[in-house]
């Protein structure tokens, strides 16, 4: 007997276990969402660890170091804070088109160029939660490292082993901003798949929107489902080494 006219018949609860196989069967069909799950992950996850190379030196020299220009510089980086992404899209765009200084790399509308986007939007809150994290420690630690007779380098990997659970604070916050950003990877990356359904740039939040426009609402449900799994899962990680950490 046919599924639908039994599932009718049922009482609410018994169709949506019926009918839950087939809309979950809809999203994941020939491999579309894995390939956008693969496509969110790659994209972010190098975004936020090329950001955190360049963001922790940065902090760290912030913190420890004296110049002129150093108000400037953290005003610059708690701005970037809240730019707008899509802005952010549209300067990455025009780098990367033809008539742009990385024209002749052929990066647009390709996940090369989505990386850069994350990038520039994560790398001002990991700057500046590591700055905090960082000016955070106890001066006592700083001079008992310098009473030892510890350099200026010795000095900051003890700093930075003190602050690493704000560290860690830090990258989830730069993670968070580059997997959940719409805008930026929209305009730059293009939201392509190929012509077998599998993603080359579309990502988790672009496929999102696109679902729920073409009124998609059970495939979106089922995708934002596997976005925020993913970011608990991350976060917890995080967490669970950062706590580790402290407690040792």
């Amino acid at each position: 007997m046919p599924i639908e006219p039994v599932a009718q018949s049922l009482p609410g609860i018994v169709r949506v276990a019926v009918d839950l196989p087939l809309l979950l069967d809809l999203p994941f069909r020939d491999g579309y969402v894995w390939s956008i799950v693969y496509v969110s992950l790659y994209v972010s996850l190098t975004a936020v660890a090329l950001s955190t190379l360049f963001s922790v030196p940065v902090a760290v020299v912030l913190g420890f170091a004296e110049f002129p220009g150093k108000g400037f510089v953290k005003s610059v980086i708690n701005t970037g804070m809240g730019f707008p992404s899509v802005v952010v899209g549209l300067v990455v765009l025009f780098a990367v088109s033809n008539q742009g200084p990385l024209g002749a790399l052929d990066l647009i509308f390709t996940k090369q160029a989505m990386i850069m986007s994350q990038f520039v939007l994560a790398t001002p809150p990991i700057t500046a939660i590591t700055l905090a994290a960082v000016s955070g420690v106890d001066d006592g630690v700083r001079d008992a490292a310098r009473a030892l007779g510890g350099t200026r380098v010795d000095t900051a990997l003890v700093v930075l082993k003190e602050a690493r659970y704000g560290i860690a604070t830090a990258i989830l916050a730069g993670f968070g901003r580059a997997i959940s950003e719409v805008g930026s990877v929209l305009i730059v990356g293009g939201n392509i798949t190929g012509a077998d359904g599998i993603s080359k740039t579309r990502t988790l939040t672009t496929a999102i929107q696109l679902e729920a426009r073409q009124g998609q609402y059970g495939t979106a449900m089922v995708l934002g489902a596997v976005l925020v799994t993913l970011v608990l899962t991350i976060n917890a990680v995080v967490v669970h080494f950062g706590d580790s950490g402290v407690t040792r």
